[in-house]
């Protein structure tokens, strides 16, 4: 992402790319990577395909990158990639990206955006935010939770959505690849049906959220590992949540399967990866 040359050298002869790399954090010191992978990155990948004369491009925004309407408004394709309407530096990082990459389009690349949801699922390598998540509940070492809700997403029903996107999407066009509104308890307690780990107690509101976050935060960096709450993440857990994917699923056939099929699929490759994970 960061070498022009070696993007031209990796789309010479293709005919499609699918654009997914990308720098996913909850945390703001993060920024300056944020923005040489996200923002400049998306931009030379749109530059290599114009100048390898790839035919089509599927860019993978985000859902975050899309200006959050007022509560009670459905979040679709209509909202603006904005930066200056967002809040948080991944957002923001995101929308400019994704304007890049259709500036490219006005000048004469062929390109679709996705913007996926909250993505679960398995074969999560690193593991993500989320598997993180489950990693942490199966071990018990997750001591309280913080009130809130977000839409997720089927990993797989995402690449399947990216795929028709790449085959029936409309150059320029956006689709929203969602899947279904859970609150964190709702979560939680699929996950402790799968593992056999109990709901932590302690529920946490928002307001109290941010303070903690910012201790976790600095303690993270303090310490050299990934905060699991910031401030970021508090305030997606209580942003506008209610997403539609009609767009997707009337032009691409999209159709999302029930969260709680992905969450036990990922539980399960946590498993058999033999990572501590209760059965």
């Amino acid at each position: 992402m960061r070498d022009p040359v070696a993007l031209r050298e990796a789309f010479a002869g293709a005919t499609l790319v699918y654009h997914l790399a990308s720098m996913v954090s909850i945390d703001p010191s993060d920024s300056p990577a944020l923005e040489e992978v996200n923002v400049r990155g998306a931009r030379r990948v749109a530059e290599a395909c114009l100048a390898c004369g790839v035919e089509r491009l599927v860019h993978t925004s985000s859902i975050h990158a899309l200006a959050e309407p007022r509560p009670g408004v459905e979040i679709d394709e209509e909202q603006a990639f904005d930066p200056a309407a967002i809040d948080t530096v991944y957002g923001r990082s995101k929308a400019r990206g994704t304007r890049e990459v259709l500036a490219a389009v006005d000048r004469g690349l062929d390109a679709v955006v996705v913007c996926p949801t909250g993505v679960i699922g398995p074969h999560d390598y690193r593991p993500s935010p989320m598997g993180q998540l489950i990693l942490d509940f199966a071990r018990r070492r997750l001591p309280a939770y913080v009130d809130g809700a977000y839409d997720f997403v089927d990993v797989r029903d995402v690449a399947a959505g990216m795929v028709a996107a790449a085959a029936r999407g409309q150059t320029g066009r956006t689709y929203i690849l969602s899947g279904q509104r859970l609150a964190v308890r709702q979560i939680l307690a699929i996950l402790a049906e799968l593992t056999g780990a109990p709901v932590p107690r302690l529920r946490i509101p928002r307001w109290c959220a941010y303070p903690a976050a910012g201790l976790l935060t600095l303690y993270g960096r303090l310490a050299g590992t990934r905060p699991l709450l910031t401030r970021d993440s508090v305030y997606t857990l209580g942003s506008n949540s209610h997403i539609s994917h009609a767009r997707a699923a009337r032009e691409l056939g999209f159709q999302p399967h029930p969260v709680r099929a992905a969450i036990a699929d990922a539980v399960a490759w946590f498993r058999e990866r033999e990572l501590p994970v209760r059965a």
